[in-house]
């Protein structure tokens, strides 16, 4: 553990002092109901982005909320223009929330935050406690102790806040491509992930991106009596059932030709990092009432999580599925499928490779569409930046357990932006839980992610400002 010196201790200090004053701002808030993806909370939207925008401008940032087709942006700079050189962070957050339905399942308002004692100790309980308003709250009160601590941050900052992440983020790319001069910094950091396991500080190094499809298998051109043309007439469900069963090996492989070309090794000692984290994937299993692994037989169920590919189908449906029955041969099956990918795979070929070995299994008088084709490409962070390493060493400062390197089994658009619109890295640091309820009824931060969030992201900023 490295000694702290007095700047840093006098901004960790100024951390604990304010914790009060700094969860009664979080509080403010979370009461508003800035839920993206309902027009009716338009004007919400606006408010939040206008109160991060007032609350920045306290902290001496040259700050402003830029409109967009949709919800605004918020878009604050620090800069001493004093002629010292120093590195330039851009942090990302959001602002918006999801909806709260089915709002019966809340104990209280989830407009109306509060801090409340469980048997686990004190929780921050409101929609967007812990996704995304309390962790981006984090960096701010970091700020803001840092600069009432030592006057000035150590290197130049922009804070770039979005109104849109939980409803697709439609604004976010022309934003950035318009905008490109402004944001492009040395480095983002971004907080919307979480901590590895209860205690364990992480940073996210590597995401999987993401190819979706809906299929569509048509058969005969109206829906046909089963006993009149049942034998003689082929069944589009049948057709779809029997080439998605093919969709994966014995081994649990994904069967389409071509698959795992350009997937990548992981390196050793990352490999040997994820070893060390002692995951159990029995037990991973049994919190969801399973026991056989169904991937592939020779990597760990964190391996396959985070480094390995996968194809899994999302639903499907077909004929009649109503009350009772209705004894028909359908013209058309659907199903939609996803699949998960590592860095390397390119989403577009991934998508020709199983249309194409799909239709290569279609029978005569069936044919088969395929809508709704879009995908995103994994995300793999540059870990031999000197700030990763910097990073990892001020979060195990903090959390007194040696912080990991982690990857991560879903899909974290906007970090992928930076790098294909930006040309810049991103680093994913967060301290939510697995058990904070996000998206759900009744979410919750606990009371000490929060506070060690804050004291983690002052140490972060002194590492990495040198």
């Amino acid at each position: 553990m490295t000694a702290p010196h007095s700047s840093l201790t006098a901004a960790l200090q100024q951390v604990d002092t304010d914790l009060d004053a700094a969860l009664d701002r979080l509080l403010v808030l979370l009461a508003i109901p800035s839920i993206s993806t309902d027009p009716a909370y338009q004007a919400d939207c606006r408010k939040a982005a206008d109160w991060l925008v007032d609350d920045l401008t306290s902290l001496g940032f040259t700050a402003s909320t830029r409109d967009t087709p949709g919800h605004p942006m918020v878009v604050a700079r620090h800069d001493p223009q004093d002629g010292v050189e120093r590195p330039h962070i851009l942090f990302y957050g959001h602002y918006d929330v999801q909806p709260v339905d089915p709002l019966a399942l809340w104990t209280n308002d989830p407009f109306d935050p509060k801090i409340e004692e469980t048997p686990k100790g004190k929780v921050i309980r409101g929609r967007g406690a812990s996704d995304d308003k309390g962790q981006l709250m984090t960096f701010l009160e970091a700020c803001r102790a840092w600069k009432k601590a030592n006057g000035a941050l150590p290197f130049n900052l922009t804070i770039f806040l979005e109104g849109e992440e939980e409803s697709g983020s439609p604004s976010l790319i022309p934003f950035m491509q318009e905008n490109a001069k402004e944001l492009t910094a040395d480095l983002a950091l971004i907080c919307d992930t979480g901590l590895y396991g209860a205690d364990t500080p992480a940073i996210v190094t590597m995401l999987r991106g993401m190819y979706k499809t809906e299929i569509t298998v048509t058969g005969p051109d109206k829906d046909l009596h089963s006993g009149m043309y049942g034998g003689p007439a082929m069944n589009p469900i049948r057709v779809l059932t029997k080439i998605l069963g093919r969709l994966h090996d014995d081994e649990g492989r994904v069967a389409i030709p071509g698959f795992y070309d350009d997937v990548k090794p992981i390196p050793q000692d990352m490999h040997a990092q994820w070893e060390a984290l002692g995951f159990d994937g029995e037990a991973f299993l049994r919190e969801v009432g399973l026991s056989v692994p169904a991937g592939e037989k020779e990597r760990s169920a964190l391996e396959q999580i985070w480094s390995r590919p996968t194809a899994e189908i999302n639903g499907i449906w077909g004929g009649y599925t109503g009350a009772g029955f209705k004894t028909v041969l359908p013209s058309k099956a659907d199903a939609k499928l996803s699949f998960r990918l590592v860095p390397g795979q390119d989403p577009a070929k991934i998508g020709a490779a199983f249309n194409a070995w799909f239709r290569a299994q279609m029978p005569a008088d069936c044919s088969v569409t395929f809508a709704r084709e879009n995908g995103s490409p994994a995300g793999e962070m540059n870990i031999a930046q000197p700030a990763f390493e910097a990073a990892r060493e001020a979060l195990t400062d903090e959390w007194g357990t040696p912080a990991a390197f982690v990857g991560c089994g879903g899909s974290i658009p906007i970090a992928g932006h930076f790098g294909t619109v930006l040309g810049m890295d991103a680093m994913l640091i967060g301290f939510a839980r697995e058990d904070d309820a996000i998206h759900s009824p009744n979410e919750k931060y606990d009371v000490e992610c929060f506070h060690k969030g804050v004291r983690s992201w002052v140490r972060v900023l002194d590492r990495i400002g040198g």
